[in-house]
């Protein structure tokens, strides 16, 4: 059964570290009335457990338990049982500490027993102290790959075992025909106030969320009834923060930059959020369709992310105000 639907002032799609530390941000201005959409093309199996890297990282930095040196995992982890794999000759090249394996544990055997996703979500969130709702985007599972010049890699394979090393020419979403967004998700949608896109990946974070079936439609829908949809570039003068983000938008044919951003968002978000150092591609980002705003976009520590986040709130406020004043 669905979880009880709550109001969700706020919607967050997001995937890895860039989208936790916006979620935290929104969690310290807008509180319980967050809820984060996780990417799930990420997950995997290994070790006959299941992986939920995104989900995990937004939930553990939302309770405030992350690694903040690496971005994801536990903080003061310790790895006896990798020292000991790796001693066996087993696999080790992802990495997954002592605390953290109970977490993996206790999900492959609620999953194993026929629990969905969403609900496994929702206790460990609890079990955490999390107030906001993080949300898998799906029950169903979707596992990205990318192609290579060498082939098709799964995502993990490619993200750490490789490196992010070898240029991507293609990706796809295996699964995603059948999978459709959880009824938790839909509610949360319909609910939202407003939505934000957060500064993650947006071809393998964002993009599986939005190649659900539905989702488009869901948050066009909602964007027609009066809400808002504000994106924050994860590009920074050229360059992603974390990850391979701007390597991504060369090899796959798009403008490395913020523009190259507001071009993929053209169509489901309103607003672009840019740093102050693409102030000059603000008119472009404009004819891109979508108004951009100029904002320190560099979250450091817990002061910068809640200083974004209130300026993403605001922004989707004064959006819906602007579009609630133009049809009157």
């Amino acid at each position: 059964m669905p979880a009880e639907p709550r109001p969700s002032g706020i919607v967050a799609l997001a995937g890895g570290v860039g989208g936790a530390k916006l979620a935290a941000g929104l969690q310290a201005v807008v509180g319980a009335g967050l809820t984060v959409v996780v990417n799930t093309g990420d997950d995997f199996e290994l070790h006959g457990l299941t992986i939920w890297p995104d989900h995990d990282t937004v939930a553990y930095t939302l309770a405030g338990l992350e690694d903040r040196e690496q971005g994801w995992g536990l903080r003061d982890e310790t790895w006896h049982v990798m020292g000991a794999l790796d001693r066996l000759g087993g696999e080790t090249w992802f990495r997954l500490g002592d605390r953290d394996l109970a977490t993996h544990l206790l999900r492959s055997g609620r999953l194993a027993r026929g629990d969905r996703a969403t609900e496994v979500a929702l206790a460990l969130q609890a079990a955490h102290g999390v107030g906001p709702q993080i949300l898998p985007m799906s029950d169903e599972p979707v596992r990205t790959e990318v192609r290579t010049d060498d082939g098709w890699l799964t995502f993990q394979d490619y993200f750490v075992r490789l490196r992010q090393a070898p240029a991507v020419r293609e990706i796809r979403f295996r699964g995603i025909d059948d999978a459709r967004p959880s009824a938790e998700v839909g509610a949360a949608i319909r609910a939202a106030e407003a939505i934000v896109v957060c500064p993650s990946n947006p071809f393998v974070s964002i993009g599986p969320i939005l190649a659900l079936p539905g989702i488009r439609e869901a948050i066009a829908a909602r964007r027609a009834a009066g809400a808002r949809v504000v994106a924050v570039s994860p590009i920074v003068a050229g360059r992603a923060l974390k990850g391979p983000a701007d390597r991504m938008l060369q090899s796959l044919g798009h403008d490395p930059s913020a523009l190259g951003v507001a071009r993929l968002y053209a169509g489901i978000a309103d607003v672009l959020v840019v740093d102050h150092a693409d102030t000059d591609l603000a008119a472009a980002i404009r004819s891109a369709g979508i108004e951009p705003l100029v904002a320190d976009t560099v979250m450091t520590d817990d002061a910068s992310r809640a200083r974004l986040a209130a300026t993403v709130v605001d922004a989707s406020r004064a959006a819906t105000t602007s579009r609630a004043a133009a049809r009157a």
